[in-house]
């Protein structure tokens, strides 16, 4: 699609998405399993795969604020090799430190 129309040269609006086209988003939260590191590793594994098989376009992790052990325990699951291929960029909520973002292929 172009920016422009062929004959007139006016400016084309951008489409909004429907219902069918908006954004699947799927959350995990850690809180209730935080003292166990095998059950927070199981957990984002089986989020994570679940969501690219069903073509899930935004995992929310919600790892609390906390003193920010829980979120580096995440961040450093989503750093291994095979978990990277799921995913095209990891973000980090500016506004609310409690939160990440993980946008999947």
């Amino acid at each position: 699609m172009r920016p422009y129309d062929e004959p007139t040269g006016t400016r084309r609006r951008p489409r909004r998405p429907s219902a069918s086209e908006a954004i699947a988003l799927l959350t995990l939260d850690l809180h209730p399993i935080f003292r166990n590191n095998r059950d927070i590793d199981v957990a984002l594994r089986q989020t994570l795969f679940k969501a690219a098989a069903t073509g899930v376009d935004v995992v929310q992790i919600i790892p609390g604020k906390g003193t920010g052990r829980l979120k580096k325990r995440v961040l450093a699951v989503l750093a291994q090799k095979h978990i990277k291929k799921l995913y095209v960029r990891v973000e980090t909520d500016a506004t609310n430190v409690g939160r990440v973002l993980v946008h999947l292929r």
